[in-house]
């Protein structure tokens, strides 16, 4: 007694279903990478279904899947998506990079007071190869702090000054 009337018909609807629900259950990345994997499992449900109907499964293989447009435009942003965190991910990583060679450069400095002054010198070459009619010329704060508690001192002393002769 059989089970189905017609086996290649009743296979092939059950083949169908079968397909549509593992691939949904997949992404378009595992799709693509992972297809023979794909095709052992949906061999594994198509015979654990027909063994019973006396027929035995012994090759599937999904060889295209139609997307329909919309789903094309998804995928596309999302791919579109991962592409921005990927170069969001890879300039963070080279912020940082920069990030700790300037540190360490800084406790070289620090240690060879010479070398700032050299790297002064080296950036005004680079920048006369240029041809710039600019040159900046960078002061150390340290100077203008100096300068400045020179000229409040300076003040100070016009002040006690100038109230010394007041009471004269």
């Amino acid at each position: 007694m059989t089970e189905v009337s017609n086996f290649l018909y009743a296979t092939s609807q059950l083949a169908q279903t079968t397909l549509r629900s593992v691939l949904g259950e997949v992404e378009l990345d595992d799709l693509l990478s992972k297809r023979e994997t794909l095709n052992v499992k949906l061999q594994a449900i198509l015979d654990q279904h027909t063994s019973a109907w006396g027929v035995k499964v012994t090759l599937v293989e999904v060889k295209q899947v139609d997307l329909a447009e919309q789903m094309i435009r998804a995928i596309g942003r999302q791919a579109e998506a991962e592409r921005e965190r990927r170069s969001k991910i890879i300039h963070a990583e080279g912020e940082y990079t920069a990030s700790t060679k300037l540190a360490m450069a800084a406790e070289v400095i620090q240690k060879q007071p010479a070398a700032l002054q050299l790297r002064y010198l080296q950036t005004l070459v680079e920048i006369g190869t240029e041809k710039n009619t600019t040159i900046v010329f960078p002061l150390p704060i340290d100077i203008l702090s100096s300068l400045g508690h020179f000229l409040d001192s300076n003040r100070e002393g016009q002040r006690t000054n100038e109230a010394g002769k007041s009471q004269s």
